[in-house]
């Protein structure tokens, strides 16, 4: 699935080709484990570690951001889970993660058609963003290239109303061409 065309959405990581589909639970081969998944016998990329001062550097954080503008959302979700993991699963830049984590898997509950799905995990998203929000600290209010507070507003919003019919874009602070 792609964005309509009247949408310009950057690509952050364009040499690396997005999946021919977007996994969704139920509806299309699991890509890794069925042998007609996109990714199936496919050795997993190694994860880059992600620096929050050097964010746009990091390749698996930003190809998770192509991959959820896309509506490739469950790949998204193991993108930047392999980043949670290697950050240690705990601290500010876990919770940011686990935050974009929990809001790709309400992008996979929408095309699931499960709206409970999506308003739980955006709620969760919620949560985790403004205990970011308050580690940053007065004043400051972007995380790896993101604006907090913008987020955590997207998240209450689609945990009070569900997905909306618009695409749900993910837009870090710069462009690809201007890190």
């Amino acid at each position: 699935m792609k964005p309509p065309p009247s949408l310009p959405v950057p690509r952050w990581v364009p040499e690396i080709a997005l999946p021919p589909y977007a996994f969704v639970p139920g509806h299309s081969p699991h890509p890794v484990s069925d042998p007609r998944g996109h990714s199936f016998g496919k050795q997993s990329a190694p994860v880059d570690s992600l620096d929050p001062a050097a964010w746009h550097e990091c390749r698996t954080y930003l190809f998770g951001i192509d991959l959820f503008n896309f509506g490739y959302y469950w790949e998204s979700h193991e993108s930047w889970e392999g980043l949670w993991h290697a950050c240690g699963r705990s601290g500010t830049t876990a919770d940011f993660l686990k935050g974009l984590i929990k809001l790709a898997a309400a992008g996979v509950k929408e095309r699931e058609g499960k709206p409970e799905g999506v308003k739980s995990h955006a709620g969760r998203a919620a949560e985790l963003w403004r205990a970011v929000a308050g580690s940053l600290g007065v004043g400051r209010s972007r995380f790896l290239g993101l604006n907090v507070e913008q987020l955590i507003k997207l998240a209450t919003d689609l945990s009070q109303g569900g997905w909306p019919k618009e695409p749900v874009l993910l837009l870090p602070s710069g462009s690809p061409d201007n890190r």
